[in-house]
């Protein structure tokens, strides 16, 4: 019986033990400085975990005054494949190439896509600046031209 008693009172000691590493194991782990590689955001002491430049590590980040965790954005110039991954959220082809870039929205912020100059080669007047893709004969090509008349309508020139 004492035997047993004593084997009782061993478990009772070990047992509060058990739970107060497991703790410090999770501790250890969501306590990551700000400035420290992670990979999610239970890992830091911000809970906020995030790219900060063009390398996809992510690293421990404060966050902001509205409690956000802001990923870094890709400024105007630099190659995109969404809006979302552009700091002005405009991610559009600015040249005849198919590659699209970040860009500034305009004054109104509307994001625009670059458009064809007026007498280029096009296939719809969506693709011209001036929204009017004609042929200006029956033999030529389609070409982006100025609207044209009282109404700037697209008509033939």
């Amino acid at each position: 019986m004492a035997s047993a008693g004593r084997l009782l009172l061993l478990l009772l000691c070990l047992l509060p033990v058990a739970p107060v590493l497991t703790i410090k194991k999770y501790q250890h782990l969501s306590h990551k400085s700000i400035g420290e590689p992670c990979e999610t955001h239970s890992e830091c002491q911000s809970d906020c975990c995030v790219t900060n430049s063009l390398n996809p590590q992510k690293f421990c980040t404060a966050q902001t005054v509205f409690q956000q965790c802001l990923s870094w954005k890709k400024p105007n110039g630099y190659i995109c494949k969404d809006h979302l991954e552009c700091q002005s959220k405009c991610c559009v082809v600015n040249n005849y190439g198919v590659q699209t870039y970040c860009k500034a929205k305009t004054i109104f912020l509307q994001c625009l896509p670059w458009r064809k100059p007026n007498w280029d080669y096009c296939n719809y007047h969506s693709e011209c600046r001036s929204k009017c893709c004609i042929r200006l004969n029956e033999l030529s090509p389609n070409r982006c031209v100025p609207q044209s008349g009282i109404l700037l309508q697209c008509l033939p020139w």
